[in-house]
């Protein structure tokens, strides 16, 4: 067991400390003599459960090299008690003073001799109830002391808690129906002789619960455990510790954990709660039939075109967590793929629904579709007429033929002039309804534009047209920008 120093009160007892049913401890008005208990060699036994005891540490003593494991100034006045339990389980341990500085309460497994042999367990900094696992034949000593003040009373009361209903293998909670849900304390919960350890806990094994279900149709089942602290939970069949067979482990903060049932087969459910320092706490288990999967899917472009590689993407959700085995697509032109992230090109126009179906690895299945809506717009800058020479002060026509041979389109046209710094100005903007033509027949969109002495002083205008098709993407843009110059006098 791991060590664990609290610091922080949880709450302090000032001169009076008043106990429910255990009466009231006064402050003693003279010095008693000391402790029977002073010395760890003599600490008292605690031979049966549940124990109480009220002693006055103020004439108490510290003995040379005793530990003092989480006080600053060191622990002084301390009396002793040790208790080995014939079998394992949880004691609850309250210690309460009739003085303040009556605040130091320490839990040690012997794991050798004398001081040195002393494995720091629980470290209280102020006084309090704290619950322990404890092992059969293992001795604990419990020291209690102050590390300010004159000392005063102490009653030191242990008892056991006891364990829940379905401690045992013997007395799993049977579930009968599904969904269930349980809470259960495992505070109180001890481990049988010859217990399995889930191969996901974290060690050392302390105390455990068990559940079994027999279902009465084969399908998934998926467990889950809502705690504040970790947990671990192995699934078995078998009818005993000596015939277990171990199916699966997992552990965590609400994890989903699935498994295939077959009808009539039993199988036990091992659920251990940590807690701090290994004493447990309250959890929920919950065991429902494992839901269905969620089938999902997008792409990339929506707005494909037959020059473009569509990339799907599969967005499946499996509850049960198992995962997914396999993804099957049918692309709705005949052509199927398989995997997470397929892709395919499509041959021609049209509206294609695709289909995808997942499978997890316990053999769940579930399926979604999608129409896509294929479809190629494309405009090209097929005549760009600019005039050959003009003078400053002309204004002269320019000509922009744009083909189109798929879908009737509305297109805008920009023209624009080059500049000194390299860049191109706009020159005037024209957008309008073209139809499909075949041929060589285009739309023209007509400009006009007067050249002037600054154009006349650099000798020539550069041209550029662009074509853009409005409300859609052009499936092939290369061809819509198209460049002419004019020499200028």
């Amino acid at each position: 067991m791991k060590a664990v120093f609290r610091h922080v009160s949880l709450w302090r007892i000032p001169v009076v400390a008043a106990v429910a049913g255990l009466g009231v401890l006064a402050a003693p008005a003279t010095a008693s003599a000391q402790p029977s208990n002073d010395n760890f060699t003599n600490a008292t036994v605690i031979s049966s459960l549940p124990f109480s005891d009220i002693v006055d540490n103020t004439t108490a003593t510290t003995e040379p090299g005793e530990p003092s494991s989480c006080s600053s100034p060191p622990i002084q006045q301390t009396v002793w008690y040790s208790i080995t339990p014939t079998s394992n389980m949880t004691l609850k341990m309250d210690m309460f003073g009739s003085n303040f500085s009556n605040g130091l309460f320490t839990v040690y497994q012997q794991t050798g001799t004398g001081f040195g042999g002393l494995s720091t367990l629980i470290c209280e900094t102020s006084v309090s109830s704290v619950n322990v696992r404890v092992f059969a034949n293992t001795t604990y000593y419990i020291q209690a002391g102050n590390n300010f003040g004159s000392g005063g009373l102490l009653q030191l009361n242990v008892q056991q808690i006891p364990p829940p209903a379905n401690d045992n293998f013997a007395n799993a909670t049977q579930i009968t129906a599904l969904p269930f849900t349980d809470t259960v304390d495992t505070s109180g919960a001890t481990l049988e002789p010859g217990e399995p350890i889930p191969s996901c806990a974290f060690p050392p094994l302390e105390g455990t619960v068990w559940y079994a279900f027999t279902p009465a149709t084969s399908g998934s089942v998926s467990s889950s455990i809502d705690s504040s602290f970790p947990t671990a939970e192995e699934v078995y069949t078998g009818t005993s510790f000596a015939n277990l067979t171990a199916l699966q482990c997992g552990g965590g903060f609400s994890q989903v954990h699935t498994i295939h049932v077959n009808a009539g087969n039993t199988y036990y459910f091992q659920v251990e709660g940590f807690g701090l320092v290994g004493e447990g706490g309250t959890i929920t288990f919950n065991l429902v039939t494992t839901p269905p999967p969620t089938a999902n899917f997008f792409f990339t472009p929506f707005d494909p075109s037959i020059f473009d590689t569509v990339q799907f993407f599969d967005q499946s959700f499996d509850p049960g967590q198992v995962g997914f085995q396999t993804e099957a697509w049918n692309f709705g032109d005949g052509t199927t793929g398989t995997g997470s992230f397929p892709t395919h090109r499509y041959a021609a126009d049209g509206d294609y629904t695709v289909g995808l179906t997942v499978t997890t690895f316990d053999g769940r299945t579930a399926s979604a579709s999608q129409v896509v809506h294929v479809r190629t717009h494309d405009v090209a800058i097929a005549k760009f007429t600019v005039p050959t020479s003009a003078s400053a002060g002309q204004t002269r026509s320019i000509t922009v033929g744009v083909s189109d041979k798929r879908y009737p389109e509305t297109v805008q046209v920009q023209l624009l002039k080059g500049n000194s710094q390299g860049g191109f100005d706009q020159v005037g903007t024209l957008t309008q309804s073209i139809p499909v033509q075949m041929g060589k027949a285009t739309t023209p969109f007509a400009f006009s534009y007067t050249f002037t002495q600054d154009d006349a002083a650099v000798g020539k205008v550069t041209f550029e047209a662009i074509a853009t098709i409005q409300g859609a993407r052009d499936a092939l843009p290369a061809d819509n920008t198209a460049i002419a110059s004019t020499i200028v006098h």
